[in-house]
Parts: structure tokens; sequence; C-alpha cells
């Protein structure tokens, strides 16, 4: 008797028990599936190990995304997803500086403190360097800089002399930022508990940070400007 042997799977097959779908629905499936996996176990899995888990050969997964670069990229664009509606609402000055701010860090949080969001974005910053700068240069430019400048026409204060001043402005507002970032930290990594009422820890944040930034931000320019 001729000795048996195991059927070979074609390279576009999904793996057995996978049922057949539509390409789009199929790099549908296996995007979400690689969120799940690089918030789980972060980017150093193997292709091979992930095709695994989705539950598809490793020539399939090939043919939607030929790298493994470009599946993280992809993973990258959907879960760090930016809304337009952001910078030009932040900007809006029919509507108060403050009530601006509570709403956009309102609508902020909702998106950033995913669980998701969080581990993949600290992943991301450990394993792979440089992939966030995208995501933190925009920030910059369409977030700190543009709240600088409403507070500074908010509160009538100068333009800042030099660079070095601008920069201590900015960290003014990493430090709102940041603290609303921490909450997903602490969820989502250490474990920790964090406050139900998310909307109303922001409002306080906010306020903290309007009672605080623009006195500080006067103050530098009573001040010799920093080298």
């Amino acid at each position: 008797m001729p000795p048996s042997s195991k059927p070979t799977m074609p390279k576009n097959q999904a793996a057995p028990g996978t049922r057949r779908l539509a390409p789009e629905q199929r790099e549908q499936q296996i995007v979400a599936k690689a969120i799940e996996h690089f918030t789980r176990y972060g980017f150093a899995g193997s292709t091979r190990e992930l095709a695994r888990e989705i539950g598809v050969t490793q020539p399939l997964l090939y043919k939607y995304f030929p790298s493994k670069e470009a599946l993280i990229d992809r993973v990258y664009s959907e879960v760090f997803s930016w809304q337009s509606s952001w910078e030009t609402d932040l900007t809006d000055r029919t509507v108060t500086l403050a009530e601006r701010l509570y709403r956009f860090y309102s609508d902020y949080a909702q998106v950033i403190l995913r669980e998701e969001w969080i581990r993949i974005f600290i992943f991301a910053g450990l394993t792979r360097e440089g992939i966030n700068n995208k995501y933190l240069s925009r920030l910059r430019t369409r977030v700190f800089l543009p709240v600088l400048i409403e507070v500074r026409h908010e509160y009538s204060i100068p333009e800042p002399r030099t660079a070095a001043e601008l920069e201590s402005e900015i960290e003014l507002v990493w430090a709102l930022h940041a603290s609303i970032f921490y909450l997903g930290v602490r969820k989502w990594i250490y474990g920790l508990k964090t406050p139900k009422d998310i909307d109303a820890l922001i409002r306080t944040k906010v306020n903290v940070f309007l009672h605080g930034a623009p006195q500080e931000m006067s103050e530098f320019r009573r001040t010799p400007p920093p080298g």
C-alpha cells in the first residue's frame, strides 16, 4: 500500500474551517485580528504566528499585505484615526476657550482611552523606533500650537520671543495632554482603577490648565528670554 500523504493546501487558500469571504471582508478581518494580536503581544511575533491566530495561511496573509511592515502600517492608520473636526472646533472663537478644550478632550479621550490605542501606542514607542513620530508631530502642529494661539488671544499674551520660549509654552500643553493620556496607561498598562466620570475629570484638568498656563506664559515675558 503506498504511503499516505496529506493533501497540500493551495497557497492562496484559507486555512481549514475558515469560510470563504469577499476580498474586502477578508482584508478587514485580517486587520481586525491583527489589531487584537498586536494589542496583546506587541510587534515581536512572526507573520506565521499571526496568520495562524487569524485562521488563514501565511501566503494568503501576504496576498493582502506583502510584508509585516505593510500590515503594521495599516493597523496603525486604523487605530490612530484623526478627526479633522477637532482642529476646527479648537479654533472656533464663537465658543469660549474653556468649552472648546472641554469638548475636544472629552471627544479625544473617547478615542484614545481604549485598550488597543494605549497598548499599541506604547508597544510602538518601545519596539518600533520612529513609528509614533508622525502622530506626535501632528499632535504638536494641529493641537498644541493652535491651543497656545488661542490662549494668547484669550489672555492678551504676546507672541513668544524665542524658539526656546515657545518650547516652554508647549510643555504647559503637554502637561494637560499627558495627564489625560495617562488615564489610559493607568487602566490598560498598570491595571489600576480610573475615575468613572472622565468628563468631570477632564473639566477639572482643563480648569487647572487655564488657571495656571496663562499666568506662566505671561511670566515668561517678564523675565529675560531663555537662551
